[in-house]
């Protein structure tokens, strides 16, 4: 064994190797919740015996031995279990000790990230369980990350576990007839994740890190292990070309820099690049869907060089598609905005009142108006938007910028 320390250096480790070891025993046993548990009893032994004796030389294959044993312990413990499973029992009390090596190493990430996906889950049951299950994320951590009380975060995951107990569903990827929907299902996830990262939904940061770089691992694989899938693709893309422009969104203290203002030769080259390059090899050759839609918006975005510079004719084209592809009010709002910079703010505000009624009664309505108000040059108007959409936004960073906007256009 090696010597490891210290010991945020051996959690790291065990954050990073959990999911594979979950994935690996759900093949394994298929008893997702048990295995679960089984997983989470390894990870407190090693964390309390690796700092003291160095971390084994293949420390997957260790943690897979001391869970999997964990879980025959709590199997044999289960009389009714034993009585329905006599025989399979003698092959699961083999299994963990006589796997091989190839078998332990084996990648089954994405067929867990399928799994947390279930269709009986309710969409927050997927997010929660793909955070705990695949991003290796603690149930504390989703909790602060997600704005939710941690006993809550629990109680999601404990259900969406016994769920798909009850369901009877094992550790398998979909078949052909049912992969589609499950694919979306996964994109879906990955991308609210990433959303709530990029922007958070409240509380006192604007970003939240450590769910966008989640979204974005987690993608990847699906990428590498799916690379025929244009949506995948696309979605990989738009991240990588939002999260892009991460570094100049943000003052020194945290304060929202809005994308006209933002300085450019902040944003990531390398990422843009990337996310170019996978738009220009998916483009022509799948089947067109709303997340390469969405990259293709933001790349127009990233490729200029400045704010005056941005194609709003070709981002009000690539709206017009979206908007037939995947209506929703933030894809109206944005379209607003486009029509407003192409034919002029007041076209933008007469679009904005007729599309009023549809939208709901979300903030960012009042603060797309005081913006197209302000371009407008109406600003007592425009000051009375901000006030309001300052009122209901509930991110601390968003509030603040807008209040900002409020002050500056009263003068």
């Amino acid at each position: 064994m090696t010597s490891f320390h210290p010991d945020r250096r051996v959690e790291e480790l065990l954050r990073r190797l959990a999911p594979a070891v979950l994935a690996t025993l759900a093949r394994r046993h298929q008893g997702f919740d048990m295995c679960e548990d089984a997983v989470q009893e390894a990870l407190v032994v090693a964390a309390e015996r690796w700092p003291v004796d160095g971390v084994p030389g293949n420390p997957k294959g260790w943690l897979v031995t001391v869970a999997s044993r964990r879980w025959i312990e709590v199997w044999r413990s289960d009389a009714a279990r034993r009585r329905r499973e006599q025989t399979a029992a003698g092959e699961m009390m083999t299994a963990p000790d006589a796997a091989s090596a190839s078998t332990v190493d084996r990648d089954d990430s994405l067929t867990l990230l399928f799994l947390c996906c279930h269709p009986t889950l309710t969409l927050v049951s997927q997010v929660a369980l793909t955070l705990r299950a695949v991003g290796g994320l603690t149930t504390a951590e989703i909790a602060r990350g997600l704005l939710v009380p941690e006993a809550t975060i629990a109680q999601r995951i404990t259900r969406a576990k016994a769920r798909i107990r009850d369901s009877g569903t094992r550790f398998t990827m979909p078949d052909d007839a049912e992969r589609p929907a499950r694919l979306a299902a996964v994109l879906r996830v990955l991308y609210l994740v990433f959303n709530e990262g990029y922007t958070a939904t409240s509380g006192a940061r604007l970003h939240r890190v450590e769910l966008s770089a989640e979204a974005i691992r987690l993608t990847r694989q699906l990428r590498a292990a799916q690379p025929g899938e244009g949506e995948v693709a696309g979605l990989l893309a738009l991240m990588v070309l939002t999260d892009a422009r991460r570094a100049a969104r943000t003052t020194p203290a945290g304060g929202l820099v809005p994308l006209p203002d933002q300085d450019r030769s902040r944003w990531d080259q390398a990422l843009i690049a990337e996310g170019s390059a996978l738009l220009t090899g998916t483009l022509p050759t799948s089947t067109i869907g709303p997340y390469q839609v969405q990259a293709a918006i933001a790349a127009v975005h990233d490729e200029a060089r400045s704010a005056t510079d941005t194609d709003w004719p070709q981002i009000l084209g690539l709206y017009d598609i979206l908007l037939t592809m995947a209506p929703g009010p933030m894809v109206t709002l944005n379209r607003i905005v486009a029509v407003a910079m192409v034919h002029g703010p007041e076209i933008g505000l007469r679009a904005l009142d007729v599309a009023e009624p549809a939208l709901g009664g979300q903030h960012r309505i009042a603060a797309v108006r005081a913006h197209l108000l302000d371009l407008a040059d109406h600003p007592e108007k425009a000051r009375e938007q901000y006030e309001l959409a300052a009122r209901t936004a509930l991110n601390l960073p968003e509030r603040h910028y807008l209040e900002s906007r409020a002050r500056r256009t009263a003068r």
